[in-house]
Order: C-alpha cells, then structure tokens, then sequence
C-alpha cells in the first residue's frame, strides 16, 4: 500500500491480537490486489450485553484507483447467529467481504480495458515528467489528457516511457476530461 493502514476503534479497548489480526488481513488484501493504495478500519462496540455478548460493526474502506471501495459489516441478529459474538469474528468476516469486493472490482477493470471498445479507446504516452505522479496521453483525436498514477490498472506507473501504447476510458474530470483506467498495451516500437 501507498499510504499507511488507519486502524480506529470505537467504544472499545485496543487489543494487541485484534490489532495483529486486522494488519494480518490487510496484507492478505494487498495480496488480492497490488495497486492498493490505502485501507482504513473501523472496528466499533455497538452497546454491552452480559449475557449474550457485544454486537461489532466493522467498516473496511480500500482506497483503489479513481475511488474507494466500502465494506460494513454489523453483525445482524448477533444473538442469533453467535451465542457469543466477539469482536475478532466480525473483522474476519469484514474482511472476508472486503475481499470478495477487491477480486470483483478487479475483474471489473480487467474486462474495461482489456481490448479497445466504445468504452477503452487507444493512445499514446506523450508526456511523463520526471519525478512526478501524472502524466499526458495524446488520444486518437489529438487531444492530450491528464492521467494519475493511481489510474494506472496494471504494470507499473514508474515502467512507462515516452511513447508506450495505452489504453484508457475517457471520464470527467475537475478541469476537463481525464485518460482513467489507464492499462499498458503493446510495446512500443523501442522508443523510450
């Protein structure tokens, strides 16, 4: 992950082995999907029970490329489902979610761009400044558009050059139109 993994907890003591296994989890998402740049978990003691245990909601916030992917995970009915919910149960299965919406999402940029289509369209890197996090792709009608590391779907944003074939998705962006899902297509013919 780019950024550092924010743990928070809520109406709750820190516990060292919940906080081990969260870290633990965390790593395994990176596993699932390299181009993770953040996780935020919240883990939150709903209210006290004495005889059937505390209920747990736990929010799991992935920062992907272009936006961020949420899971919340209360435990419905805790008293029915577990005789004694605990705090470690509901992360696992938050996580476990949050997995399962990392692989989907991945499947989802894949069948974006992998041919070019209506919706990924081909270019060409134009322009990559040295030491920055953006740069140029000039499209097929010979406008350039902006384009962030983050949306960069797979290789690596540091392996492209001058030149590297690409294609992307035309979106909206805060000052115009941005290249997003930026996936690295055919080698160039040596230039770089």
């Amino acid at each position: 992950m780019d950024r550092p993994l924010e743990i928070s907890f809520h109406n709750m003591d820190v516990s060292a082995a919940l906080d081990s296994e969260i870290r633990s989890l965390a790593d395994r998402l990176e596993t699932r999907f390299d181009h993770l740049i953040g996780c935020r978990v919240v883990v939150e003691k709903l209210q006290n029970r004495h005889r059937s245990g505390n209920a747990f909601d736990v929010h799991v916030v992935m920062k992907v490329p272009g936006q961020e992917l949420a899971v919340s995970r209360e435990l419905q009915k805790a008293d029915v489902k577990y005789s004694h919910p605990d705090a470690l149960t509901a992360v696992r299965d938050a996580f476990s979610a949050a997995e399962r919406r990392l692989i989907d999402f991945k499947q989802r940029l894949r069948s974006d761009t992998s041919k070019p289509t209506a919706s990924a369209v081909s270019g060409q890197v134009v322009l990559i400044e040295p030491g920055a996090d953006h740069g140029f792709i000039l499209s097929n009608t010979g406008s350039q558009l902006y384009f962030h590391r983050d949306s960069v779907t797979d290789g690596r944003f540091e392996d492209l050059r001058q030149g590297a074939s690409v294609h992307y998705v035309e979106e909206a962006g805060d000052v115009g139109p941005t290249a997003a899902k930026v996936r690295i297509g055919t080698k160039s013919n040596g230039q770089g």
